[in-house]
């Protein structure tokens, strides 16, 4: 096992910029990005060609709140709009968080970002069945009250609330995957593909037209990693590894697990779909696209997971 790979993706969940226990002023969202640029760093400062995407669940869902109660004055931007907005604003607060601590490290490595479109198919059955959950959590009676007032669809999302939920597509292909690889092949961090990327469909002329939906970031890294013919893919989130039988007696992490045995345990259901479903979905996506390595692990840990010494290791199997 290469501990430490040339080419590199790393997805970071939303957790690394807008935690659920923060009211999401600029500051907070400050603190939160130097917190997780501190533990990037280990990554930024190795001899690597690395991308990172990123997660955008509950800074979508505040720009469309804050459209709703603004609606009277100000007209609304499509949800594909909103995307490229929570891409640009999260993307800046990271560069900057990680460029600070670059500086502090006397290292001359640069980040830059990259706003990225991606391709969906416009009769993907996910227009007419939405089902990702985006935005803050509410109690039910406040999730009814929304979907009253609004015309939202709201879900229950892994016992941790009710949320707003809208159509996520599964990603296609990555418009922009030439400026990211030109980048990336430069030596600089390229922060790419934010909130799962920017979602169109192509046109009969060939043009492309946004369209109101989000994209499942950990897929899009996935496909984002497959297409430039990485082999490692590091998904970082809030726990040290992915465990079966979560929150029972016979709880069990798994270390390193073949594709087909992971899959195996996501037909048992043992993966709720609003938390760690979709990192075992884009786990296995990547190993079935040619990956070597897809690990998911904490985001403070990603070095040592990196090199093997924590973290659920997927490989093909």
């Amino acid at each position: 096992m290469n501990p430490t790979p040339e080419r590199l993706v790393v997805a970071i969940g939303g957790n690394a910029t807008h935690p659920e226990n923060i009211r999401g002023t600029t500051e907070e969202q400050e603190i939160v990005a130097g917190r997780a640029a501190r533990s990037l760093l280990p990554l930024l400062m190795l001899d690597n060609k690395l991308i990172l995407t990123h997660g955008n669940g509950p800074v979508v869902g505040k720009i469309l709140l804050r459209q709703f109660y603004a609606r009277e004055h100000v007209p609304p931007m499509r949800l594909d709009v909103c995307v490229a907005h929570s891409q640009g604003g999260i993307a800046h607060l990271m560069m900057q968080g990680m460029e600070d601590e670059l500086d502090r490290a006397d290292c001359e490595r640069r980040v830059a970002c990259l706003l990225t479109r991606v391709e969906v198919d416009a009769d993907d059955p996910a227009f007419s069945n939405p089902s990702k959950p985006v935005g803050p959590f509410f109690t039910e009676a406040e999730a009814r009250d929304l979907e009253k007032q609004l015309g939202w669809t709201m879900m229950e999302d892994a016992g941790r609330g009710w949320r707003y939920i809208v159509p996520s597509p599964r990603p296609r292909r990555i418009l922009d995957i030439d400026l990211i690889e030109s980048l990336y092949e430069q030596g600089i961090a390229v922060i790419a593909a934010g909130g799962g990327g920017i979602p169109v469909v192509q046109r009969a002329d060939r043009s492309h037209q946004g369209v109101p939906a989000v994209i499942d970031k950990d897929l899009t890294s996935a496909l984002l990693a497959n297409q430039l013919g990485i082999d490692t893919l590091m998904i970082l989130t809030a726990v040290s590894k992915v465990a079966v039988n979560f929150g029972k007696a016979n709880q069990r992490s798994l270390d390193v697990v073949k594709a087909g045995e992971l899959k195996d345990y996501q037909a048992e259901g043992h993966f709720a779909k609003g938390s760690m479903g979709p990192k075992i979905e884009a786990a296995l996506s990547f190993i079935a696209g040619g990956g070597r390595r897809a690990i998911i692990a904490h985001l403070e840990e990603a070095l040592p997971a990196l090199q093997g010494q924590t973290g659920t290791h997927v490989v093909a199997g």
